[in-house]
C-alpha cells in the first residue's frame, strides 16, 4: 500500500508544480516581474512551507536538533540534488541575469550567520529576529536589483490571455497544495517503506524527510526547466534556501530556541558549506550544464556515503 502512495503522490506533486509555474508566468507578466524574482519570492516561499511546517513542529516539540537538521539537509539537496539534476538534464541554459555578482552573496551570507549563532550552540530568539529581517532585506534586494525585461521569458499564448486575480490565486493556492500535500505523503509512505527495510532513524531524518521537504523545490525546478524558465529554477532554489535559513529557522526558533551540538553536525555543515562554495563556483563560471552538475553530484556521493558508513 505504502508503494502505492509513494507512486501517486509523487504524480500529485508533478501536477502541482505545473500550476504552480503556469501561474507564476501570468503574475510575471502582469506586474513585469523577471521569472528569477518570481522563482526566488513567490515560489521559492510556497515550496518551502514543508521544511518550515517540519521544523516549526519539532521546535514546538523541543526537538531541536530534528529542527535545525531539516533545514541543514533541506539546503544542501536543494544545492547538490536539486540544481545538479537541473544542470546535468537542461540545454542550453542561458539566464539573462549576472547571477554571480547579484545573487552569489545571498548564497553565502546566510550560510556565515547561521554558523555564527551556533558558536554558542543556541539559535535564540534574538538570532530568530535577525534571520527574519535578512528575509526582508533579501525582498526587498530583489525587487530593487531587479531590471530584467520579461521579452522573450514569457509564453506567447499567456500573453494573450487576459489576467484574472480570483483564477490565478485559486489555481496557484492548488498548485501548492497538490505539491506540498503530494510531498508529505512521499515522506510518510517513503518513511514506513524505510522502516520496513530496517533503515535507521537517523538515516530517515537525514535523508527522508530533507529529501521529501525539498521534492517541491526538485519537481517545481524540473517543470521549469521543461518549459524553458531557467532563471525561475535557479531563483527557486537560491531563494529556498535563504528563506530555510532566515524564515524556517527564525520562525522555530521564535517558537523555542534552539540547542544544537555543534560537533554531532560537524559534517553536514561542512557538506553544507562545501555545497554553497560550489554553487558560487558555478555561478561564477556559469557552469549551467553537465560539468556543474558533476561538481554537485559529487558532493552528493560523498554525503550519502558518509552517512552510510
Amino acid at each position: 500500500m505504502d508503494f502505492t502512495i509513494f507512486i501517486i503522490a509523487m504524480a500529485v506533486l508533478v501536477y502541482g508544480a505545473d500550476f504552480i509555474i503556469k501561474e507564476s508566468e501570468r503574475i510575471a507578466l502582469h506586474f513585469n516581474i523577471s521569472h528569477f524574482v518570481i522563482g526566488a519570492t513567490l515560489i521559492a516561499f510556497g515550496t518551502s512551507l514543508p521544511e518550515m511546517a517540519a521544523s516549526v513542529m519539532a521546535s514546538s516539540e523541543g526537538k531541536s536538533e530534528m529542527a535545525v537538521a531539516n533545514v541543514v539537509g533541506s539546503v544542501i539537496f536543494n544545492i547538490v540534488l536539486v540544481l545538479g539534476i537541473v544542470f546535468f538534464i537542461a540545454k542550453n541554459m542561458n539566464p539573462k541575469r549576472d547571477l554571480f555578482a547579484l545573487d552569489s552573496a545571498w548564497v553565502v551570507v546566510p550560510v556565515l550567520v547561521f554558523i555564527v549563532m551556533l558558536q554558542d550552540g543556541v539559535i535564540s530568539r534574538i538570532d530568530g529576529i535577525i534571520f527574519l529581517l535578512i528575509m526582508l532585506s533579501y525582498i526587498i534586494f530583489l525587487f530593487t536589483s531587479s531590471k530584467d525585461d520579461l521579452a522573450g521569458e514569457i509564453d506567447e499564448d499567456l500573453a494573450k490571455e487576459k489576467f484574472n486575480w480570483l483564477k490565478t490565486l485559486l489555481l496557484l493556492a492548488v498548485g501548492f497544495t497538490l505539491t506540498i500535500g503530494g510531498a508529505n505523503f512521499v515522506i510518510e509512505s517513503g518513511t514506513n517503506i524505510a522502516r520496513e527495510f530496517g533503515v535507521s532513524e537517523w538515516l530517515i531524518g537525514i535523508f527522508l524527510i530533507s529529501l521529501g521537504t525539498s521534492l517541491p523545490e526538485l519537481v517545481v525546478s524540473l517543470v521549469a526547466i521543461k518549459k524553458g524558465n531557467a532563471e525561475m529554477s535557479i531563483g527557486n532554489i537560491i531563494g529556498s534556501n535563504v528563506a530555510n535559513f532566515s524564515m524556517v529557522l527564525g520562525l522555530a526558533s521564535l517558537v523555542n530556541p534552539l540547542s544544537v551540538n555543534i560537533n554531532t553536525v560537524s559534517f553536514d555543515i561542512l557538506i553544507m558549506i562545501v555545497a554553497s562554495i560550489t554553487l558560487v563556483f558555478i555561478l561564477a563560471n556559469r557552469l549551467y550544464n553537465k560539468t556543474g552538475s558533476i561538481f554537485l553530484l559529487a558532493i552528493l556521493a560523498l554525503f550519502i556515503q558518509n552517512a552510510l558508513i
